[in-house]
């Protein structure tokens, strides 16, 4: 699955709506992370495709989303951006987490595993233990 094109209007209804809730609350079904992004970004461009294989690797599993923040004004301002490419990592029940920088795939693969993959499978754990 491509990754998939984020507006601030979709970031309301699918993610997170920062004007009606004052505590994050992700409504998403499956982890996340959220690209911000630019077409004149070098580093970006560099980021870019690996995000697009990730997506296809994890296919059923996270949702990568793109957030053009030339275009998105809005929405890169409510999270701060000032250095882009910036990375939001979305856990299923925990906060999410900023990562300023093109990271390489390995590192994407080991956040993704650890922090968005790897808390589903803790959570189920400590259930099972109570």
């Amino acid at each position: 699955m491509p990754t998939i094109k984020l507006t601030t209007q979709k970031f309301k209804d699918d993610i997170f709506d920062y004007t009606t809730e004052k505590e994050w609350s992700y409504k998403g079904e499956l982890p996340a992370i959220i690209d911000f992004y630019a077409d004149w970004c070098g580093p970006c461009k560099m980021v870019a495709p690996i995000l697009e294989e990730l997506s296809n690797e994890y296919e059923g599993k996270i949702n990568i989303y793109k957030v053009d923040t030339e275009v998105e004004q809005e929405l890169s301002q409510v999270f701060g951006i000032r250095s882009i490419p910036s990375i939001l990592f979305i856990p299923k029940n925990r906060q999410p987490m900023m990562q300023a920088g093109a990271l390489p795939k390995h590192v994407l693969i080991e956040v993704i595993e650890k922090e968005l993959l790897g808390s589903k499978e803790e959570e189920e754990a400590k259930e099972e233990a109570k």
